[in-house]
């Protein structure tokens, strides 16, 4: 054995398991809770302000965006749902559509500026890749020549050095102390 058995206490499996199982527990009663507290105040209807009978099997029925007759008195109460709810459904239908066109042609506005930064960006890069370019290309023909003079000199040099040496000069390193 690893430790001796009062290293165990209440760090034993069993003790573990017990923490274990009363925190499940108290996680499972906080989730529980409030759902057990919805269902009572939605069958009491304490939350609805409207004095219509407004069953959720009906509500759930019906395909969103259409207006039924049978919820006429829902929200008479509140000027603003009154107003919604005396609209007809033509009405209602081509506000959607309107306020639809509005949001496409605003997501298009902003589509048409973004490929335009873009556009601009993209020109800008060119130039500079071009700039770039052309740097080298003037880079590369300085280079070129340097070596072609470069390969003269040592020619010339070779030349000198030639006829120097047939002159008598010797090659001697401590030609300055």
């Amino acid at each position: 054995m690893a430790y001796p058995s009062e290293h165990y206490g209440l760090c034993s499996n069993g003790g573990l398991r017990i923490v274990l199982a009363l925190v499940a527990t108290f996680l499972v009663g906080y989730i529980a809770k409030p759902q057990l507290y919805s269902r009572e105040s939605s069958s009491n209807q304490t939350l609805c302000p409207c004095d219509c009978d407004c069953s959720e099997e009906i509500a759930l029925s019906l395909p969103l965006g259409f207006i039924n007759s049978s919820y006429s008195d829902c929200g008479n109460h509140d000027p603003d749902v009154h107003e919604e709810m005396e609209k007809d459904i033509v009405a209602l239908l081509s506000e959607e559509i309107d306020l639809q066109k509005r949001v496409d042609n605003d997501s298009s506005e902003h589509t048409r500026a973004l490929i335009m930064d873009a556009r601009r960006a993209s020109s800008h890069y060119q130039k500079e890749a071009e700039k770039c370019n052309a740097q080298t290309e003037t880079c590369e023909e300085a280079r070129e020549r340097a070596e072609a003079e470069l390969v003269e000199e040592y020619k010339l040099s070779a030349l000198w050095e030639k006829r120097a040496r047939e002159l008598g000069w010797k090659y001697n390193r401590k030609m300055y102390t």
